[in-house]
């Protein structure tokens, strides 16, 4: 069996409400893609004993060795740690999917509903799903209930996602492969002594091995 792409699953993780959307809809990704795609979830990785370091840490070590990202922007203001993991998934030229299901309009660009600097970047697909109306919809459906009807909306935005992943992973790596090495070892210094430390020089030649010979720089 083929190995699965991984994907870094970023997005808010603060309430019951987000963990248990987040595991619902990242069980839907991996069933809809016929176990192409397996989701990195942060809240699975989560150690709350440990410091804020380490946990930052951790979740950048899983931005780097992902094969492509996910980045959960709803809210009238965009979740800060998703920015910043999105950002970093840029600079290491990471097919990445942006995805929105909140309906509410927010930010300053006519093109997407959010601030314009997190906009325009290359190897990234943007969805911008209703979550309110496609509940409603599942609801109105006779026999669901709403539990299902939630379910049920979120299977049809994993099918949303599996096909944009799909579209941002079929697009050609911008960085040159000879600056491929020098990007992802400044990475490795980038947040700090703590990460460099995290993330070795051996692990990284290896999670850059693993994405050239699938296809993905």
């Amino acid at each position: 069996m083929t190995q699965p792409y991984t994907i870094y699953f970023a997005g808010e993780l603060f309430s019951l409400k987000h963990l248990l959307g987040n595991a619902v809809l990242a069980e839907q990704i991996h069933h809809e893609s016929n176990n192409r795609y397996k989701c990195v979830v942060p809240q699975d990785l989560e150690q709350r004993e440990t410091t804020p370091l380490s946990i930052r840490d951790q979740d950048l070590l899983q931005v780097v060795s992902c094969d492509v990202g996910l980045f959960h922007f709803d809210g009238p203001e965009l979740d800060s740690g998703t920015v910043v993991e999105f950002v970093l998934s840029k600079m290491l030229d990471i097919p990445s999917v942006i995805i929105r299901t909140d309906f509410r309009l927010g930010g300053d660009s006519r093109l997407d509903p959010w601030n314009l600097m997190c906009s325009g970047y290359p190897r990234t697909k943007v969805l911008l799903l209703d979550a309110m109306a496609s509940y409603q919809q599942q609801l109105r459906k006779e026999g669901l209930s709403p539990a299902e009807a939630g379910h049920a909306a979120t299977r049809a935005f994993a099918k949303d996602v599996v096909t944009a992943l799909d579209e941002a992973r079929a697009m050609k790596p911008h960085l040159s492969p000879h600056l491929r090495e020098q990007i992802y070892e400044w990475m490795r210094h980038l947040p700090g002594e703590s990460f460099a430390k995290t993330l070795s020089k051996d692990t990284l030649q290896q999670i850059l091995s693993s994405k050239t010979a699938r296809g993905l720089l």
